[in-house]
């Protein structure tokens, strides 16, 4: 009888379907409720500002990559992913050429100069919003205005947000605009206001477990807890969906190189970005902190990978 042939290939062994440009195409679909709910709320304008935030991000990507000498990338999605996710966190009544400032500062300068996707130590579209504030603070602190008013003019009129209100004026918010917050009626960056169509699009990437819960969960819990004891209690379901809160726990936070590798890592820069945010909120000079806080953490995630391994697989568990 002859003996069986045995066929010894390389490692890894473990194979999966999974791909870059799966991944991005979950994300994509998840974001497109907050996509359609902002060019529904905020009209032609916000439709305009997410056509030129995407067509310049893969422009610059494609350029960078073709000047480099490397692969050009563009069709694994993540440039079109980078460049909607910008769009999603700029006020509404920004001049058009911001978004391309925006997207040549998060693709250019924080993604393909550090190596490409993978290996940026920032989140790519947040650090393109953070560019534009530090340049352009009048415009991104005042670029917003009222969802029911000039839904189909390119010309509209300032309107604070519910969190510029709440600071300033000390504005309470009544059962009314805690709902407009829910569905999105309300004033503020084109993809942040509508919380139904954001949390949509977070369970739909639970259900293909292209994230974790420990990130959304950690993050949101946090702010709304810790809005409940430094504010009145009322008022931290309000401070949680008004603001940028759901999409920086569901699509920001969660970006694979910028966030922890274990689940306890995770819930760290979870409770991490929670608590930045509030602090912002209430300390600092800007009524919204999601963007910084997440920023901020994504700084400190090397310390926290390095303090919080995750168990190799294979191994036992050493003893304290």
């Amino acid at each position: 009888m002859e003996a069986p042939k045995y066929v010894v290939t390389p490692t890894p062994h473990i194979r999966s379907s999974d791909s870059i440009e799966k991944t991005m195409r979950y994300v994509l679909l998840a974001l497109m409720p907050a996509t359609l709910a902002g060019i529904f709320f905020f009209g032609l304008r916000a439709l305009i500002i997410i056509a030129v935030s995407v067509a310049s991000a893969v422009f610059f990507e494609a350029v960078f990559q073709k000047i480099a000498r490397r692969k050009v990338t563009i069709s694994d999605g993540s440039a079109v992913i980078t460049g909607l996710l910008l769009a999603l966190v700029l006020p509404p009544a920004v001049p058009f050429w911001m978004p391309v400032v925006g997207s040549f500062a998060a693709i250019v300068l924080v993604k393909q100069l550090f190596g490409g996707l993978g290996h940026n130590f920032l989140n790519p579209a947040l650090a393109g919003r953070a560019v534009l504030m530090a340049a352009y603070a009048g415009i991104m602190t005042t670029g917003f205005y009222d969802p029911v008013e000039n839904r189909l003019s390119l010309d509209a009129l300032a309107h604070p947000t519910p969190l510029v209100l709440l600071e300033t004026t000390g504005f309470a918010p009544e059962f009314a605009d805690l709902l407009r917050s829910f569905w999105g009626n309300i004033g503020g960056s084109i993809g942040e206001t509508s919380a139904i169509a954001l949390i949509v699009g977070g369970l739909f990437l639970l259900y293909k477990k292209i994230i974790s819960w420990h990130i959304p969960v950690t993050f949101i819990g946090t702010v709304l807890v810790l809005s409940a004891v430094l504010h009145p209690v009322e008022l931290s379901l309000y401070y949680t969906l008004a603001g940028g809160v759901l999409l920086g726990a569901f699509f920001m936070a969660t970006d694979y190189p910028t966030s922890p590798v274990s689940k306890t890592g995770k819930i760290v820069f979870g409770i991490g970005c929670g608590v930045l945010t509030v602090i912002i909120r209430t300390y600092g000079g800007y009524p919204e902190g999601v963007a910084y806080s997440i920023l901020l953490m994504n700084l400190c995630v090397p310390i926290v990978d390095r303090f919080i391994r995750p168990r190799v697989f294979g191994t036992k568990q050493r003893k304290k």
